[in-house]
């Protein structure tokens, strides 16, 4: 039975989100205590989070990047903020979705079940090889001679696919398309947002130009 973790203040959505999983087979983590999540998280190691943006303490945006450099676990975003700037930034800084309130629960259900099938098949890619890199996903790292380096998710999925295709240029609706499944609403610039980390991460191995940009037509390895 999969461990769902919802982080969300509002008691009455928090027990109500519970039941819906519980129904649907999951087994639901509430958090009461907002003053040490990302420990009860680790603790947890729950396959999915739910996660609320206007939390007591740190906010949802903040919560979501602290995760990120710890954890490996996809987070759909779940707030009553319709922005779509705050959609942009939650995806920017990492979460896999991203749901307003109120929500349809036909269509919640679904997109739960759609994040878990997307990251349960990144763990299961295991291993990439490619021009003297070695990227494991179920590690969550980048290794060449010179070291190794953690990445986040979109990090991983987007060097993976560079690799898997050496030499090939790979446009940007391909990328997206691989790491958000081409959703309308993700903003251009959150590609270049992770591609300019990842470029970062990858100088720190010794690899600063492994990743080409080629203009008008996307990237290159």
């Amino acid at each position: 039975m999969q461990k769902i973790m919802i982080i969300e203040d509002d008691p009455v959505i928090r027990d109500e989100l519970a039941l819906l999983l519980e129904n649907e087979g999951y087994a639901p983590l509430t958090v009461t205590d907002f003053s040490d999540v990302p420990e009860q998280v680790k603790r947890s190691a729950p396959a999915l989070i739910l996660l609320d943006i206007g939390l007591p303490g740190k906010d949802g945006f903040r919560l979501c990047a602290d995760l990120q450099k710890t954890v490996r676990i996809p987070i759909i975003f779940v707030t009553s903020r319709d922005s779509s700037l705050d959609e942009i930034r939650a995806l920017g800084l990492g979460g896999d979705d991203y749901i307003t309130k109120p929500y349809n629960i036909p269509v919640l259900m679904s997109r739960i079940k759609a994040v878990l099938r997307r990251s349960g098949g990144t763990a299961e890619a295991d291993v990439t090889e490619a021009l003297g890199l070695r990227v494991d996903m179920a590690k969550g790292t980048a290794q060449t001679e010179s070291g190794r380096v953690e990445l986040t998710r979109n990090e991983l999925q987007i060097l993976a696919c560079l690799m898997r295709r050496p030499g090939e240029i790979v446009s940007r609706a391909d990328l997206i398309e691989t790491l958000w499944e081409n959703r309308i609403y993700i903003d251009d610039n959150t590609l270049s947002v992770n591609v300019t980390r990842l470029r970062k991460k990858l100088e720190e191995l010794g690899r600063p130009d492994l990743i080409k940009t080629r203009r008008g037509m996307g990237y290159q390895l």
